[in-house]
């Protein structure tokens, strides 16, 4: 069984996914996780993201392992590097590569293939597994998004001012909707879930509750 959890950036969708998978005993693919390892690897590399076709020749070149809770590039962990600003702020250029997108959703329905599987994303429903028996898509408000990312950032030693927070949020929404290819929409049957005013093990206890109905 397939579940698929979309929506912005600090909605919610990988802590949520991972937890849920975890209740299920299903598979976690965090796929935000493989752009922005492929971004962190171009990065290391001086690979110019613009240059999109070299950016996908180093998608394809790269060794990637994504486990659970951990992400390696090439035998070597990077599971908090990615996470840092610098990255998440260039892995738009990643994003929009239509190659590297082609690859990437490819390899995810390899990693999912005969398995359940919670996988989290922006196209997880609507183009890498349009037919998944489960889809969410997970919403909330601009502030709160943004407050989740700062906590996130902090945790990962990083101090960031809400105002840019925010202000990056924006322009990232707007990308990630306008996207020819992959962009980021609920599918046409996916729940709506605004998590703004619920508790973590609320929405967690929503989706496993609607996930086993539908398994029945």
């Amino acid at each position: 069984m397939i579940v698929t959890i979309d929506g912005p950036a600090g909605a919610g969708k990988s802590s949520t996914a991972r937890a849920l998978a975890g209740r299920l005993d299903f598979e976690f693919l965090d796929t935000g996780a493989m752009y922005r390892a492929v971004t962190w690897y171009c990065l290391k590399r001086q690979i110019d993201l613009r240059d999109e076709p070299s950016v996908a020749e180093a998608a394809k070149r790269a060794q990637f392992v994504f486990e659970s809770q951990r992400v390696l590039v090439d035998g070597v962990e990077v599971t908090q590097q990615i996470r840092r600003s610098a990255v998440t702020h260039e892995t738009r250029y990643v994003a929009g590569n239509t190659a590297v997108r082609a690859f990437l959703v490819e390899l995810q329905r390899k990693l999912a293939a005969g398995k359940d599987v919670v996988t989290e994303g922006r196209d997880q429903g609507t183009v890498a597994f349009p037919g998944a028996e489960c889809k969410f898509y997970l919403t909330a408000s601009p502030l709160k998004r943004a407050l989740r990312r700062q906590q996130d950032l902090a945790a990962n030693g990083e101090q960031v001012a809400l105002e840019e927070i925010l202000a990056q949020q924006q322009g990232r929404d707007q990308r990630d909707e306008r996207r020819e290819i992959g962009a980021m929409k609920p599918a046409d049957d996916a729940i709506t879930i605004d998590t703004s005013d619920f508790s973590f093990d609320e929405v967690v206890t929503r989706m496993e509750r609607i996930v086993r109905e539908r398994r029945r």
